[in-house]
């Protein structure tokens, strides 16, 4: 028997998707034991969940959302997902149906394709959430997921608004705890496993550096940044800390990045934290460094430049610091005269700001100053050039 118009009246938060059902003479929905009466979903907050078995995507995000609507069942939001698939066939409806743990409108090429319509959906993964019209719905409730988990409930553009607040009352800084812990989770790991509570690291200048294994770029700069965190690790006495946030593709490439490095890390299996400070600090390349100061507020969101330009000159890694290291290396420049010669080199030498190059004389690395050739491939230390000046005294 078909849904009547009385029986619509009933449900009048969600009319429309009762409407295009009773057109299709759709009177229950399916769960995993079977069918289920309309009536079951009178009250609650419904997500339609646009899906399909041969759709990379969804298949990836599924197990997330499934997480998503256990845990929300569990706090006791009156919520239910409705499946309607973009399959091709009965089986492979069924196939990804099974996957899930919520609900689903029978397969029907013509019911998918007026709740297509109705709602625009463009893609999947999609989920719409069905609310009153006055209620704004978040254009990307996906990516809303994918970025706060169940803290994304109810998926509205208010509640993005109060997440993002959130997010950036952590970013400014302040509560080094709220960032780096949370009430499951009061410590931070050590290479050999052990805990450190967070707690202790309150009143240090920390280093959260971002970063995968299986990047070279990470890997050539964690070699730099263990020279610079040794250097510190004496000079300021142990008020500098790096914590590694892993953007590892397993447990198996963070173990190995832990065991070449001296300093601790987000757990491995906090993978909702690792996202959260991605997110939080907007990390788009990898390797990144953020500092955040011995007052728990955020000094510099790019220090990997810094420590890549002047090394443990750099802390405490402040704009402040900045301005002075590049005072100091004006002053030492204008020390410089601005032209040399060189015995073995045919071409005029200029005064030239260098990040880094092999000096010709001593074979040795050299930044900042460098006396180059412009006519070919040729530099000196001015150290270099000064002894080589006092050698023909």
């Amino acid at each position: 028997m078909a849904v009547t118009a009385d029986y619509q009246v009933q449900f009048p938060e969600n009319d429309d998707i009762y409407s295009i059902l009773a057109a299709e003479g759709i009177e229950f929905l399916l769960s995993h034991s079977g069918e289920v009466p309309l009536e079951y979903i009178h009250g609650k907050t419904i997500c339609l969940f646009f899906s399909a078995n041969w759709c990379r995507p969804c298949k990836d995000f599924t197990p997330e959302l499934v997480k998503l609507y256990e845990s929300l069942q569990k706090r006791g939001e009156e919520l239910e997902i409705i499946f309607v698939s973009f399959d091709h066939d009965m089986t492979s409806f069924y196939e990804h149906f099974w996957s899930m743990s919520w609900l689903a409108v029978p397969f029907s090429l013509s019911l998918r394709n007026k709740l297509i319509d109705k709602y625009r959906v463009a893609r999947i993964p999609s989920l719409v959430p069905l609310y009153p019209d006055e209620i704004s719905v978040d254009d990307d409730v996906i990516g809303l997921i994918e970025d706060y988990g169940p803290e994304a409930f109810p998926f509205t553009k208010k509640r993005k608004e109060e997440l993002k607040a959130i997010d950036d009352a952590k970013r400014v800084g302040g509560q080094l705890e709220k960032l780096l812990a949370h009430e499951s989770r009061n410590y931070i790991v050590s290479r050999n496993g052990s805990k450190v509570l967070v707690s202790e690291l309150v009143g240090k200048t920390i280093g959260l550096y971002f970063g995968a294994h299986w990047c070279p770029p990470f890997r050539s700069f964690t070699s730099q940044l263990i020279d610079v965190y040794n250097e510190l690790a004496t000079s300021t006495k142990g008020s500098f800390e790096v914590i590694l946030v892993s953007t590892d593709r397993d447990s198996r490439e963070f173990n190995i990045n832990m065991t070449n490095m001296p300093w601790l890390a987000i757990p491995y299996e906090d993978r909702r934290t690792r996202q959260d400070l991605c997110r939080i600090f907007n990390i788009k390349l990898i390797p990144a460094l953020v500092i955040i100061g011995p007052e728990g507020k955020t000094v510099n969101t790019n220090a990997r430049e810094m420590v890549s330009l002047y090394g443990s000159r750099s802390y405490p890694f402040t704009e402040s610091r900045i301005v002075e290291l590049e005072a100091c290396l004006k002053k030492e420049g204008d020390s410089f005269p601005r032209k040399v010669k060189d015995e073995k080199h045919a071409h005029e030498l200029k005064l030239d700001m260098a990040k880094g190059y092999v000096c010709d004389f001593c074979k040795k690395q050299g930044k900042f100053w460098a006396f180059s050739c412009d006519a070919c491939d040729y530099d000196l230390h001015p150290t270099c050039v000064e002894e080589q000046e006092a050698s023909l005294v």
